[in-house]
């Protein structure tokens, strides 16, 4: 191998590789109309970000039409002029992967009169036949979840159903989430543009990349009639977009905590501690995270960054039910039902009855077998009651 080619494959491993972000679309398209309701064309409609300084011109068409068809999702200023006519601006939140509508009617402008109306404008998707609703940053921190859990807000729309591992066991059951009646392996999760998806496990609505609550501005699901620009599944088209940098340094500190303050007992865990004589105290389920967010520009207007960092501390109790012999099993007495459907009841006294050469054929003589008796006492006493002890009394 000449020098040139160690010197190639030195630069390849001892530097990283640039790679350009993508992000997830959205779509913007309208009318613009006189007091008659007569279409205007040439209209000049600009799109404007100051956030981050974009900022796009189209001008309307014969038929008094407008589009942007690809533009990233956030917050826009919406201008429409035309000599003649007052000027119009509305706000408006486009979000991803939901086409909007902002039609625009304008005023007669006088001689040296300026009409400016503002306005917040209610998108509304009527380009495609996608059924689903894009959830906003607003929405994501306004809600309360439990372990803060971006995924969690899927199931506020309809014909999502989300059953977390507490409920399933995801590793079996592949129903532990179905947007539309699909299985939870069938959704196809994006985040940025790019495939997320966990190509061996396929849990529901979780990419490979955990998003975390205070990075994901904003996320929408598709649940039926996606459109060719998605694909992959049968399921949910899930598109997750990230938080981004402004002209403005920006960044944030924060910690969640969650302790027992108001929890509530697990019920078989407060059966056994009363049956113990023990108080009654729910096991522990505390989380306490904690992170923090930061971002600015890198070139002004072009170029821009966006960091975080989060940690989870987790304690938890988790209560389990086993099956344990009865004080009866433990002293020698079995009940079993024959193939009669009589119940037997067979004691130590029995055994031995049955087996005249247990003092010679058994090592520790007449009696209880000390080796079985040590490992039955190992076993806790059985904590039911009422009928589930009648229930359990086979044991």
């Amino acid at each position: 191998m000449t020098r040139w080619k160690w010197l190639g494959l030195w630069l390849l491993v001892g530097f990283p590789i640039l790679v350009w972000s993508q992000t997830g679309m959205t779509s913007l398209r309208g009318t613009v109309t006189d007091p008659s309701g007569a279409l205007l064309a040439g209209a000049e409609v600009t799109l404007e970000q100051t956030a981050t300084g974009f900022h796009a011109t189209h001008n309307t068409d014969q038929s008094g039409a407008y589009e942007f068809p690809q533009i990233p999702p956030g917050r826009y200023s919406i201008t429409a002029t035309k000599a003649g006519f007052g000027k119009q601006v509305k706000s408006a939140e486009l979000l991803v992967s939901q086409p909007a509508t902002i039609n625009f009617a304008l005023s007669v402008q006088a001689i040296n009169e300026t009409i400016e109306v503002s306005d917040i404008a209610q998108t509304i998707n009527t380009t495609d036949a996608t059924i689903g609703n894009a959830v906003s940053n607003s929405t994501i921190q306004a809600l309360p979840m439990e372990g803060r859990n971006v995924t969690d807000l899927l199931s506020l729309q309809p014909g999502v159903v989300y059953l977390n591992s507490r409920a399933t066991n995801p590793d079996q059951d592949s129903r532990s989430g179905s947007v539309s009646g699909a299985r939870s392996d069938q959704s196809n999760v994006t985040l940025d543009g790019v495939d997320d998806n966990d190509q061996r496990q396929g849990y529901a609505f979780t990419g490979v990349l955990r998003s975390t609550l205070d990075s994901v501005e904003e996320f929408r699901v598709t649940t039926t009639n996606s459109n060719a620009d998605s694909g992959r599944s049968s399921g949910a088209q899930v598109t997750l977009v990230t938080k981004s940098g402004t002209n403005k340094f920006h960044g944030s500190l924060y910690e969640y905590n969650r302790n027992n303050v108001g929890h509530a007992n697990d019920w078989f865990n407060k059966a056994a501690e009363i049956s113990a004589g023990l108080p009654n105290k729910p096991g522990q389920l505390i989380r306490n995270t904690f992170g923090g967010t930061f971002g600015g520009p890198i070139k002004k207007d072009r170029a821009f960054f966006f960091l975080n960092y989060e940690g989870q501390k987790t304690q938890e109790n988790q209560q389990q039910n086993l099956t344990v012999p009865t004080p009866a099993f433990k002293a020698g007495n079995v009940q079993y039902t024959d193939g009669a459907g009589n119940i037997v009841n067979l004691s130590p006294a029995d055994v031995v009855s049955m087996d005249p050469n247990c003092t010679t054929s058994c090592p520790w003589g007449r009696g209880e077998d000390p080796n079985a008796v040590a490992a039955l006492n190992a076993y806790p006493r059985p904590q039911f009651s009422g009928r589930r002890w009648a229930e359990h009394r086979w044991l």
